[in-house]
C-alpha cells in the first residue's frame, strides 16, 4: 500500500497536467484564479478602507481631543505664569480679577493634565506627564510664597517669583511642549494615513483587471468568442471598484486638507501663537518686577513677539484682528519701556497692568481673546474635515467588497457554460 500511494499521486499529477493543457482545463484554471483574485481584492480593499474609517473615528474620539488637552495644558501653564507675574506686579493684595485669571489658568492646566494623564499609554508620555504633575505643586508653592512676601512688602518675594518662573520656563513648559508636539504629530500621522492611497488594494484590483484581460485573450484563442459577458462584467465591476477606492480616498485627503494652510496647521500655529503671547506677557511683567537691567527680558519679549508674528502669518492671520491687537500691544509695550527708562516706575506699572484702552494689559487681553477664538474655529474646522473625510469613505468598504463579490459571481456565471461545453 505504501509503495502504491506515491505512484497514485504521480499519476494524478500527470493527469492534472495533461488536463490543464486542454481547453476545458485552461478555462477551469482561468475561472479559479480570476475568482480568487476577485475575492482577495474585495476582502483586502474592504478591510483597508474600513481601517481608514476606524482611524478617522479614532482622531475624533481620541487623538485630536488628547492633542487639544496637551495644547490646553501648554497654554494654561503659560497663562498661569503670566498671571502670577501680573498679580505680583500689582503689589499688596491684587484685584479679584487678576487673582481669578491666575487661578483659572491653574484650574485649566490641572484639568488638561488630568485628561492627558488618562490618555497616556506609552512610557515616554507617562514620564512627561509625571514630571509636570510633580513640578506643578512646587511652582504654585513658590508663587504663594512670593505672594505672601509681596503682601508684607518683603523684597524677597520677587526672588521667589523669579524662581517659580524659572521652574516654569525650564521644566514645566518644555515638558508641556514635548507633550504638545507628540500629540499633534499623532494627529498629523492619522490624517496622512486616512488620506493615503491603499496601494495594496489598488494593486490587487489592477491584477483582477489583468486577469480578466488574460482570460478574454485565452477564451478568444480557445473558443473563438470575442467577448465573454461574465468576464466583461467582472472587469467593469473591478474597474468601478478601483475608481471608487481611489476616488473616495482622494476626496477624503482633500477634505482633510493637511497642507501648510490646512486646519491642522492653523491649529498648531495659532496654539503656538497663543503660547508665545503668554510667554511675552511674562517677559514684560518680570522686567518690571526685577527693577533692574531690562536688557534680557526685553530681548526675550522681542523674540517671542517676532515669533508670534510669524505664527500668525503662517496661520493666514497676518491681516487679522489678532495681528492688529499685536501691533497695539507692541505700541503699549514701547510706552511702558519708555516710562521705565525715564525712571517713571509708577507710569510703567500703570501702562503694564492698567485697565486703560491703550495699556499693555488691555491690548494683551484683546490679543489673547482673538487668538483663543481663532484657535477654537480652527479646531472646529479640523474636526469637521476629519468628519467629512469619514463620510466620504463611509460606503466604500461595503461597496468595493460587493462589487468584487459580484465580479467573482460574474466570472463563474460567464465561464461555467463554456467549461460545460467540453465536459
Amino acid at each position: 500500500m505504501g509503495s502504491r500511494l506515491p505512484a497514485t499521486i504521480r499519476d494524478a499529477g500527470t493527469w492534472l497536467r495533461r488536463f490543464a493543457a486542454t481547453t476545458p482545463g485552461v478555462i477551469g484554471v482561468v475561472l479559479v484564479l480570476t475568482t480568487l483574485a476577485c475575492l482577495i481584492a474585495g476582502s483586502t480593499a474592504g478591510q483597508q478602507l474600513d481601517a481608514k474609517i476606524v482611524r478617522s473615528e479614532q482622531v475624533l474620539d481620541r487623538t485630536e481631543p488628547l492633542a487639544f488637552a496637551a495644547q490646553s495644558l501648554y497654554v494654561s501653564l503659560s497663562a498661569a505664569d503670566a498671571g502670577a507675574a501680573t498679580a505680583f506686579l500689582s503689589g499688596g493684595i491684587e484685584s479679584p480679577q487678576v487673582r481669578d485669571t491666575y487661578e483659572q489658568a491653574l484650574a485649566e492646566a490641572a484639568a488638561a493634565l488630568a485628561e492627558a494623564t488618562a490618555g497616556a499609554t506609552d512610557t515616554k508620555t507617562r514620564a512627561i506627564v509625571a514630571r509636570i504633575a510633580a513640578d506643578l505643586p512646587t511652582y504654585t508653592g513658590l508663587v504663594e510664597t512670593a505672594r505672601a512676601n509681596n503682601r508684607q512688602g518683603f523684597p524677597v518675594g520677587s526672588a521667589y517669583l523669579r524662581q517659580a518662573s524659572d521652574l516654569m520656563q525650564n521644566s514645566l513648559l518644555p515638558h508641556a511642549e514635548q507633550l504638545n508636539e507628540a500629540r499633534f504629530a499623532a494627529v498629523r500621522d492619522d490624517q496622512q494615513r486616512i488620506g493615503a492611497l491603499p496601494l495594496t488594494s489598488i494593486l490587487l484590483l489592477l491584477l483582477v483587471l489583468l486577469a480578466c484581460a488574460v482570460a478574454s485573450v485565452i477564451l478568444l484563442r480557445r473558443t473563438n468568442r470575442l467577448v465573454n459577458p461574465g468576464v466583461a462584467l467582472a472587469a467593469a465591476a473591478a474597474a468601478l471598484a478601483l475608481l471608487w477606492t481611489v476616488g473616495s480616498t482622494l476626496a477624503a485627503a482633500q477634505l482633510l486638507d493637511t497642507g501648510d494652510s490646512g486646519a491642522g496647521a492653523r491649529v498648531e500655529n495659532l496654539a503656538d501663537a497663543r503660547i508665545l503671547a503668554q510667554q511675552a506677557r511674562t517677559d514684560e511683567t518680570l522686567a518690571l518686577i526685577t527693577r533692574g537691567d531690562i536688557t534680557a527680558p526685553e530681548a526675550a519679549f522681542r523674540s517671542h513677539t517676532a515669533d508670534l508674528e510669524q505664527r500668525l502669518a503662517a496661520a493666514g492671520a497676518a491681516d487679522s484682528d489678532a495681528a492688529r491687537a499685536l501691533t497695539n500691544w507692541n505700541a503699549g509695550h514701547n510706552a511702558q519701556r519708555t516710562a521705565y527708562e525715564k525712571a517713571d516706575f509708577t507710569g510703567a506699572v500703570t501702562q503694564a497692568i492698567g485697565t486703560g484702552p491703550e495699556s499693555s494689559a488691555t491690548s494683551f487681553t484683546r490679543l489673547d481673546n482673538e487668538l483663543r477664538d481663532a484657535l477654537a474655529q480652527a479646531r472646529t474646522d479640523l474636526r469637521d474635515g476629519v468628519d467629512d473625510a469619514r463620510t466620504a469613505l463611509t460606503l466604500s468598504p461595503f461597496g468595493t467588497l460587493l462589487l468584487l463579490l459580484a465580479a467573482a459571481g460574474a466570472v463563474v456565471t460567464g465561464l461555467w457554460p463554456r467549461l460545460k461545453e467540453f465536459l
